[in-house]
């Protein structure tokens, strides 16, 4: 991995992604490029269980990197724009379709694009300091509607696409929509806390059970329980479910391979 405006540490199973390109973390074309280069490694390096996604400085990210959004439009030759709206796309569906459970780790504002990948993510923590946001309508710009649909309630996107509302984190659990809003001195440990119990189960299972979630979501009802049921069939013929358990009858924590299948 590069390790530029990407950072990426890896400890107890666990792949801490660390956006660094200050001052506010903006994503421009080489920050998209990275993310998608460490998401793919990470979906093929043995041992990883669960990765988090982080930020270094006050900001979570701002979103589009603006100024060079302008620079790229007069420097624009055939065929730059839709290689770019390629890059934009993919820097969300690398994560949410990422074998490996995601925990976003919002440190603090996640504006545009940047909420957009703490919305890709399997599911958010956040600090008080946090807050979530759709400011494309003041900056002349489009984009986020579908995906916070996905995990926003229609009214509540409405009003930040409409009016450019930043939504305090505080308001986001009080709604269930995100898992924790917590002190800043104690985001990262709640979800290393998160991280490591998913890191503790079957690395299979995991990845089975994230296939389920990303595939049953535009399902009907029949077809995503039949899907889910093809799936519990495969995974009772890994040597994990039979691990799981004997664990379970002898009353001790299983032990995992991280072969997966």
């Amino acid at each position: 991995m590069r390790n530029e405006l990407i950072k990426t540490t890896i400890e107890d199973h666990v792949a801490v992604v660390t956006l660094d390109n200050p001052p506010v973390n903006a994503q421009s074309r080489e920050t998209m490029e990275e993310l998608i280069e460490v998401f793919d490694e990470l979906n093929e390096t043995k041992g990883v269980r669960c990765i988090v996604l982080t930020a270094t400085g006050k900001v979570f990210s701002a979103g589009a990197d603006i100024k060079g959004r302008a620079k790229m439009a007069q420097e624009a030759q055939a065929g730059d724009t839709y290689r770019h709206l390629r890059r934009a796309r993919e820097v969300g569906f690398v994560i949410m379709e990422s074998n490996i459970p995601v925990i976003a780790a919002v440190n603090g504002p996640a504006l545009g694009a940047g909420m957009g990948l703490a919305i890709m993510s399997d599911f958010i923590v956040a600090s008080t300091k946090a807050s979530f946001g759709l400011p494309e309508i003041d900056v002349g710009l489009m984009g986020g509607v579908r995906h916070t649909m996905r995990v926003f309630p229609i009214g509540l996107t409405r009003r930040m696409v409409l009016t450019g509302w930043r939504v305090p984190a505080e308001e986001l659990y009080r709604r269930g929509l995100i898992e924790a809003c917590v002190e800043p001195e104690e985001l990262m440990d709640t979800a290393m806390d998160f991280a490591r119990n998913i890191a503790s189960k079957s690395p299979t299972a995991t990845r089975k059970a994230k296939r389920a979630l990303n595939t049953v979501e535009t399902m009907g009802l029949k077809d995503g329980y039949r899907f889910e049921q093809n799936l519990t069939v495969e995974m009772t013929q890994h040597e994990d479910s039979r691990e799981a358990m004997r664990a379970f009858i002898e009353k001790r924590p299983p032990v995992f391979s991280d072969e997966v299948s």
